[in-house]
């Protein structure tokens, strides 16, 4: 079941951004535009995690923190264009999960929930699910960014592992290049589509004829898929 999350956040932009970029990456979200309402709307909807900006109107994020936390333990990530050590120190004191300072990359924002929703679930790192799938000899490991090759580890820059890692976790299923670029490099990437091809090119000098078993296969007018037979 997808994770929930509450955005509050009053700059609309700011607010948007993070809807699009959780909601692409399977999450359900809501947005409150000021403290007072994201208490209402926290109440109603039960969220799994809560996104907040700390100065807000009506009711700024230290108020709407103090009223979470009078009944609810459901994690909470401050967002803030404050720096300052005391109002980390602060926020984590009241009861805060974790604090993220403005202006933050995406990435970052989308690793940090992960990491506080799987502590929140009593994942600890150690149990984190596995990214690692395996087929007739060939192991593609992205926790450990490794590429295993007919027993053989085979050197694979970052981005053709996620590309390979993407393909192969829905064998069969067509990707058109718009699709790889936005799934695998993200909305922040302006460059040329062509940028797939070469990166599966690349990937098919490392796994050509290891195995009757799954190919990396072209889909003419269409893109690409990891065929398993």
């Amino acid at each position: 079941m997808a994770k929930s999350v509450l955005i509050v956040e009053d700059d609309q932009n700011i607010a948007d951004l993070l809807r699009l970029y959780l909601e692409k990456e399977g999450y359900v979200t809501a947005i409150a535009r000021d403290g007072g309402a994201s208490v209402e709307m926290f109440r109603k909807l039960q969220p799994d995690l809560v996104l907040l900006d700390v100065m807000l109107p009506v009711l700024d994020g230290w108020g709407v923190l103090r009223s979470i936390r009078q009944d609810s333990k459901t994690p909470v990530i401050m967002l803030t264009a404050k720096g300052e050590l005391n109002d980390k120190v602060s926020g984590l004191k009241m009861g805060a999960d974790d604090y993220i300072t403005k202006p933050f990359e995406m990435k970052e924002v989308l690793a940090r929930i992960e990491a506080v929703l799987r502590r929140g679930s009593g994942q600890e790192d150690g149990q984190q699910p596995s990214r690692r799938l395996v087929f007739d000899k060939l192991v593609i490991d992205l926790d450990a960014f490794e590429l295993i090759v007919d027993g053989k580890k085979v050197d694979t820059p970052p981005k053709e592992m996620e590309l390979l890692y993407h393909l192969a976790s829905s064998p069969n299923r067509v990707y058109t290049r718009n699709q790889l670029l936005d799934e695998v490099w993200g909305f922040d990437y302006f460059g040329d589509s062509r940028t797939v091809d070469v990166h599966i090119k690349r990937l098919r000098e490392k796994l050509e004829g290891v195995s009757d078993q799954w190919s990396l296969k072209t889909v003419w007018g269409v893109g690409y898929k990891f065929e398993v037979l």
